[in-house]
């Protein structure tokens, strides 16, 4: 089993506040890296991946280097616009519903609030996603 790469402390600290500020929301330690859920169901995962580790991972982001990639719940138009535009996007064939996003330094963290409380939305149960305050 290969030594994985520890997500970025920095990346944890901007991630945690958005993902824990939602209702029931929780915290864990994935197979590699960290996921948040609510009642049993992921809407974000945050890992480090290199050329080859981990192999779903590092075959579906198609990186040439070590970079972190966040993976979240998106549904309809959005999640089409998402897989379909490109860098930093990319569509997991693992996932019918996921969407991959490579966290570059200079990421937009309003747009991945957004995208997180949205991906929330789509995995908890209606009467939690009625008291979510979404961004925007």
């Amino acid at each position: 089993m290969p030594d994985y790469l520890e997500v970025p402390p920095e990346v944890l600290t901007r991630l945690r506040p958005v993902c824990l500020g939602l209702p029931e929301a929780y915290e864990e330690p994935a197979w590699v890296g960290t996921r948040w859920r609510v009642r049993k169901k992921t809407f974000a995962h945050v890992l480090r991946v290199a050329p080859g580790h981990p192999p779903v991972h590092a075959r579906e982001a198609s990186v040439d280097g070590p970079n972190t990639v966040l993976t979240f719940r998106s549904r309809g138009p959005e999640f089409e616009a998402l897989t379909n535009s490109g860098y930093p996007f990319y569509r997991p064939q693992w996932g019918r519903d996921v969407v991959g996003m490579i966290l570059r330094d200079d990421v937009d963290w309003a747009e991945v609030t957004e995208l997180l409380t949205e991906s929330y939305c789509v995995q908890a149960p209606q009467k939690l996603v009625r008291q979510v305050q979404r961004p925007g």
